[in-house]
């Protein structure tokens, strides 16, 4: 989220934030419609030019053929749909590269798939330049990862999902599903579950419960609804696995936008095709995060809603309080710059970081603009003393009374994107003429103290961790991986909220 978009409204706000410019962050958190969108497989540096391929199958006419027919998409699409129509193709060129690598390998069946994915682009570029203007949800939707067909009901709508994205020869560098669901209007969305799988053999319909008994296995929830002229899936819980689906193991890719293909039938149903449009301008997205929040109505509203809890919360602050959240403020702006592509290309992921993690990236940026709603909008500035939830960008921690008067804080700092770096807060204490005396003692000791409506912890260690070295056994390091990390944080007082102490998993 850049900041000169998020915080403009603010003349104090943006005053201190430096704007976050497309030209000045690393490419892979670059919004890809930014870039260009040919597909470059022959050339010098061509990922098939070594197989002898760009000859013998003419890619460059393929991949020519589809440019052309991309580029006429674009000429079609309104302005808030083009830079998600032309991400679309740069995913579509990601998996085509990686494809590549297996060209050198002598299959000729390969091949042949391979310029047969690259004709079905350019012919399915070519429908979706038709399908603009469509009514409704129902038809059939396409984007490079496959298509969802919508079908029309008594009261509900029923989905064929069918998507395939191959990067490469061998099982580990699939991802395919096929799948039907049924979806009826809940609130703005078409709101349902994905149906068992016809073939799925008898027994495998219940998962084991941590006593050893059988239960029903959990459905998976999955919506969809219009955002202007694509149609936007997202399927529920996505960190879970279904292995006993023959057809779709993996379901991370239905979470998409989709875009009709095809000259629309009479139209037989009238769902409104609004978009909803974030603080931000759709045009032109900056970052990898922006065109995610673009692409989805709720990320889109939780952008329009931390806005509002922004600048709604600000002018009540006293003046050290303002600037110290505006600080943080800033930072977390990077942070949700960084999450999306952090998580749709998971470096942890050592053998399969190429693909596309679209369900888990998209689920991880909402969770955390969800938190920081929370903490905006539960902003308890009238706190005080040191009990309670405390927040920042990149820490947590939760002080509690313990039964001998004194207290207990638990929590976590972290570094972005690098789970290993952080660390963890495991404090007890009292309180003794109005300071924070951590027990245990020690050359640099767990402090905790309020700088107004803020919390600091462990300030000295700002200073000593820079000058440890791991030779002073009495002066250890308080995070994990690096000794000279500093444990200092300045958090803010948090109301109790689920989107903050239960967010469903590591957001980070």
């Amino acid at each position: 989220m850049p900041a000169s978009h998020r915080l403009a409204a603010l003349a104090v706000a943006a005053a201190l934030l430096a704007p976050l410019t497309a030209g000045a962050m690393d490419a892979d958190l670059r919004a890809s419609s930014r870039g260009p969108t040919a597909l470059r497989l022959c050339g010098a540096d061509g990922a098939a030019a070594s197989a002898d391929a760009c000859k013998d199958m003419d890619l460059d006419a393929l991949t020519t053929g589809i440019e052309r027919a991309l580029q006429a998409a674009l000429s079609k699409a309104p302005a808030t749909i083009r830079p998600l129509l032309k991400r679309d193709q740069i995913w579509f060129n990601d998996i085509m590269l990686n494809a590549a690598e297996s060209m050198t390998q002598p299959d000729d069946d390969f091949r042949e798939a391979f310029a047969t994915t690259l004709r079905q682009r350019a012919a399915t570029l070519e429908g979706v330049a038709q399908g603009f203007g469509r009514a409704g949800v129902a038809g059939r939707w396409v984007n490079t990862f496959g298509s969802v067909t919508v079908t029309p009901a008594d009261g509900f709508y029923r989905l064929a999902i069918d998507t395939s994205a191959v990067y490469g020869t061998g099982s580990d560098r699939r991802r395919e599903c096929k799948a039907t669901a049924q979806v009826k209007p809940a609130g703005g969305w078409l709101s349902g579950i994905i149906l068992p799988a016809d073939t799925t053999p008898a027994g495998t319909d219940k998962a084991t419960a941590a006593d050893g008994k059988s239960e029903p296995a959990k459905p998976v929830a999955i919506k969809m609804r219009r955002q202007g002229e694509t149609l936007r899936v997202v399927v529920g819980d996505p960190e879970w696995r279904d292995e006993a689906r023959p057809d779709c193991e993996h379901m991370w890719q239905i979470t998409a936008s989709y875009f009709a293909e095809g000259k629309p039938d009479a139209a037989t149903d009238t769902a409104g095709a609004s978009f909803v449009a974030p603080s931000f301008d759709c045009t032109r997205p900056d970052t990898a995060s922006d065109e995610e929040i673009c692409a989805d109505p709720d990320l889109a509203d939780n952008d329009r809603r931390l806005n509002q809890a922004w600048k709604t919360l600000l002018p009540r602050l006293d003046a050290t309080t303002r600037r110290a959240l505006t600080e943080d403020q800033r930072h977390w702006v990077r942070a949700q710059t960084r999450q999306y592509p952090q998580f749709l290309h998971p470096a942890w992921e050592k053998t399969t970081s190429y693909m596309h993690f679209t369900a888990d990236a998209r689920d991880k940026l909402d969770r955390l603009q969800r938190e920081r709603i929370a903490l905006l909008d539960g902003f308890d500035d009238k706190r005080s003393g040191l009990v309670g939830l405390w927040l920042g960008y990149n820490a947590i921690l939760k002080v509690t009374p313990t039964a001998d008067g004194g207290l207990k804080a638990d929590g976590w700092k972290w570094e972005q994107g690098d789970w290993k770096a952080g660390c963890d807060f495991e404090i007890t204490g009292k309180v003794v003429n109005g300071a924070f005396r951590a027990a245990g003692g020690g050359k640099n000791p767990d402090t905790l103290e309020r700088d107004h409506a803020s919390l600091i912890v462990n300030r000295q260690d700002d200073i000593v961790a820079k000058k440890r070295d791991g030779a002073d056994d009495a002066d250890p390091a308080k995070c994990r991986r690096n000794i000279t990390v500093s444990s200092t944080a300045r958090l803010f007082p948090a109301r109790p909220s689920s989107d903050i102490e239960h967010p469903g998993g590591s957001i980070r």
